[in-house]
Order: structure tokens, then C-alpha cells, then sequence
């Protein structure tokens, strides 16, 4: 029986690798785990071995796996009607909508469903330069904004050379990463950083034409690029600009978004409204896909008497939709701000006490369950690996020594990126982490 067993899952596997192409990867460099089971923050392979989950997958699994309230949900929703065309209203799209909004506290704001979070962004980039009548759009470097057409042109690190040279009037712009500034600035504080870096983004504003910049787009939290957090002064000076110059603002809360910087939108920490804010990951964990983009009063009073370019087969699908209703449910129901305050206070703990008795670790940032440490190569600060370019394959090899003891997550660059699920228990996370502050051991030596 286990012979039969092992060889079923070596056949998954190599039917995998012969039909299936996987993204963000050389092909013949593969060799994917067989996964059998998921469970709460935990998943199993093909052996039997148990693995902490705690990137979330790809920070989309907020509420862990096997929610038993939004699998009933989708179940419900396939029995009753699992599609019907954007044009009709329903129930649940009705429903999706108003919750949406409602937890983004955006008054008289409406929602356009999408399949996921790089269509959220490339429909608010049209609704923008439809509302605005202008052409060119800003976005940060050290972004990620997705990985199609537009998306991909948004997206500000390596992921977007493939997109090249791509529709003209994508621009980029330094945002706040003080701990990689060059040598020769030095800031006195976040609100020093925040001035520096606005005045830059300003000039570049001026540079460029007011009145011909719809949009500038950033991650209010950027997620895989290192969980960098922006000062609050920077966050409000660039709402600031925007209004002065007429220039929608567009908060992406992909992964960001539902909890896991503690709001239900991390726009919420800083005391500001955008103009528009993407979504997706966590508004329904990945159950079923769906994304969005909340659309706020004044842009969505313009749509009113002018036609909105912007339609998908599948937007607003009902099953995702229903899945959506169920997890903002869930996430009242299992109190998940309170647990992320909770959980984010000990975990704040850890990083702060890895950074103290382990050399490999330069800056930590975390705000909720996000959080990120930069592995460096001495108290310089100097990264274990330089951008773009690990010809050695350090941090795979980091990453692969936490697979090896049940920790599972990602890294980017020099960074190792922790954001386990919104539903993890204090002794889940101090065992996850007890692995982790072993793995950090080795690298030490490594290094």
C-alpha cells in the first residue's frame, strides 16, 4: 500500500513537470513538493511531513487553510447559482460590494470586482486616465504591482524587464527604504526621510508635467519586496501632492489589504484616504480568485454620465463573490484585528531578539503579520547577496535549510519575508519561530 502510495504522488510529480509551466522559473531547475493536505497554518507533503505555513502561500492565506465557513459558502453558492453574467445584479455581488466597502470606511465609495490583484491595478490605471483625461503613471521602485501588461509595467524590480519597452508613460519614483540610502544621506529621523523622499517624488512631478500625470500608484505597505513600511509623513505628503496636482492616488492593498498590517486596509494606519485602492489575496484567502478595485466618491460620480471602459467576463463572479461575504464574515467572527495585534506584539518580539544574538540579521520591519529581516553579511549592513544577483544561490539555499525543518516561506533578494496566517496562536508562532532562530544559527556559520 505505501509502495503503491509513493509511486501515485512520483506520478503527480512527473506529470507535473512534463504538462504543467511554473511561473518565475527555469523550468528544468524544478522539482516541486507533492502537497496532500492543508489544514488551519499547517500543509503536508507527499512523506508526511508538516510544514509551518508562514508566508501565508503568497500572502493570501490569512485565514489559514480549511475555513469551513467559506468552503460551505462557495458549496452553497455552486448549488444555487454558480454564474451569471456582470450585467445582472445578485444577491451576493450586492452583498461583496457593500462589505467591501464598509470595512474601507470610504464614504459613498463603489466597488469593480476583478479576477485578481494585477487586474485590480490594470483597471484602476484606465480609470484613472479616463477620470483625468492624462496619460503618464508613477509607481515606486522595490514595487510589485503584478505581472501583466500594465501590471507588469507598474511593477518597479526585475519581474518587469519581460514587459519591456511596454506602453509609453510609465514612470518610476524612489520611495522611503532609508536603511538602503545611499552613504551620504543621512536622515535624523522618519520625518527627515519622509521630507527627503517627497521632495524627490516632487521634483520628479514638475519634471514631468502635472497635467500630464494621472496617476501615482504605490503599495501602502510593500509586501514582497522586503515589508517596507513607509513613515506616516510620506504616506499623508504624497496624498498631499496628488491633490495638489490633481493626480489620483492609488493605494494597492493586494497583500497589504484584510488584516495584515492590523487594519482592514493598511491605508487605515495612516490616517488618509486614497482615491482608489486595490485589491485581492486576502478578501476571500484564496478559495476562490477574486480581486477588485474600490473606487472612490468623486471618481465613481464621474463614471455616472461617462462610460466606463473597463468589463470582464468573470467580474463579480458569484462564487467568488460568496467566498468574499463569508471571509469578511470570518474575519469579525474570529476577532482577527484583535489576534494580529496580539500575535504582532510577540512576533515584533522575536525579530527584535534574532537581530540581537544573530550576526546575519541587519533590519527588521513588521507592522501586524508582515514582516520581513535583511540577512547580511557583517555590522555594515552590507547585504549577503547584492540586487538581483545571487549566482551562489544563498538565500535558496536559506530558504531551503526552513523547508528542511518545517518552516516554510519566501525570500526576496537579501530579505526573508515572515507573514504567517491572521488566525496563527501564540505557541504556533513561538515553535514556527524556534525554528527559524536554529536555521539563523547555521547561517551565522555560513556567513
Amino acid at each position: 500500500m505505501r509502495k503503491e502510495r509513493k509511486n501515485q504522488m512520483s506520478e503527480i510529480k512527473e506529470k507535473s513537470l512534463k504538462y504543467n509551466l511554473h511561473s518565475w522559473s527555469a523550468q528544468k531547475a524544478i522539482n516541486p513538493k507533492v502537497i496532500t493536505k492543508a489544514e488551519g497554518i499547517y500543509f503536508w507533503d507527499e512523506e508526511g511531513n508538516r510544514y509551518y505555513d508562514m508566508s501565508s502561500q503568497l500572502v493570501n492565506s490569512n485565514l489559514g487553510h480549511g475555513n469551513k465557513a467559506i468552503i460551505q459558502a462557495i458549496k452553497d453558492q455552486a448549488d444555487k447559482m454558480p454564474f451569471i453574467s456582470p450585467a445582472f445584479a445578485i444577491d451576493v455581488r450586492s452583498d461583496a460590494a457593500e462589505a467591501v466597502v464598509e470595512m474601507s470606511g470610504m464614504k459613498n465609495a463603489k466597488v469593480f470586482f476583478t479576477n485578481a490583484g494585477a487586474e485590480s491595478n490594470e483597471n484602476a490605471i484606465k480609470m484613472a486616465k479616463q477620470y483625468t483625461g492624462r496619460w503618464k503613471i508613477f509607481s515606486m521602485y522595490r514595487c510589485y504591482h503584478g505581472s501583466s501588461a500594465g501590471a507588469g509595467m507598474l511593477t518597479g524590480e526585475p519581474r518587469h524587464f519581460a514587459n519591456e519597452p511596454g506602453p509609453a508613460g510609465f514612470i518610476k519614483y524612489d520611495g522611503p527604504y532609508a536603511y538602503r540610502a545611499p552613504k551620504q544621506v543621512a536622515f535624523k529621523d522618519k520625518d527627515d526621510a519622509a521630507d527627503f523622499y517627497l521632495e524627490l517624488l516632487e521634483n520628479q512631478v514638475l519634471y514631468e508635467g502635472p497635467e500630464s500625470i494621472a496617476a501615482i500608484f504605490l503599495e501602502t505597505v510593500v509586501g514582497s519586496n522586503g515589508i517596507l513600511i513607509p513613515p506616516a509623513k510620506w504616506i499623508k505628503g504624497v496624498r498631499d501632492l496628488c491633490t495638489k496636482y490633481g493626480i489620483v492616488m492609488v493605494c494597492d492593498e493586494v497583500m497589504a489589504g484584510w488584516y495584515r498590517t492590523g487594519k482592514a486596509f493598511a491605508f487605515q494606519n495612516y490616517g488618509i484616504e486614497p482615491d482608489l485602492v486595490t485589491f485581492a489575496k486576502g478578501v476571500t484567502c484564496g478559495y476562490v480568485p477574486i480581486g477588485g478595485v474600490i473606487v472612490s466618491e468623486k471618481i465613481q460620480k464621474y463614471f455616472d454620465d461617462h462610460k466606463m471602459m473597463c468589463g470582464l467576463t468573470y467580474n463579480a463572479h458569484p462564487m467568488g463573490c460568496a467566498a468574499a461575504v463569508a471571509t469578511i464574515k470570518e474575519y469579525e467572527n474570529l476577532n482577527i484585528e484583535e489576534n494580529v495585534a496580539k500575535q504582532g506584539k510577540l512576533l515584533r518580539e522575536f525579530l527584535e531578539g534574532f537581530s540581537k544574538t544573530h550576526p546575519c540579521v541587519g533590519e527588521i520591519r513588521q507592522i501586524g503579520l508582515f514582516s520581513a529581516m535583511e540577512i547580511v553579511k557583517d555590522e555594515s549592513g552590507a547585504p549577503i547577496v547584492s540586487f538581483n544577483n545571487d549566482p551562489e544561490g544563498v538565500m535558496p539555499k536559506i530558504i531551503g535549510m526552513l523547508m528542511k525543518e518545517g518552516f516554510f516561506t519566501y525570500s526576496h533578494e537579501n530579505m526573508i519575508v515572515v507573514a504567517p496566517p491572521l488566525i496563527i496562536a501564540g505557541e504556533e508562532l513561538r515553535e514556527a519561530m524556534a525554528i527559524m532562530d536554529r536555521v539563523l544559527d547555521s547561517v551565522d556559520e555560513m556567513i
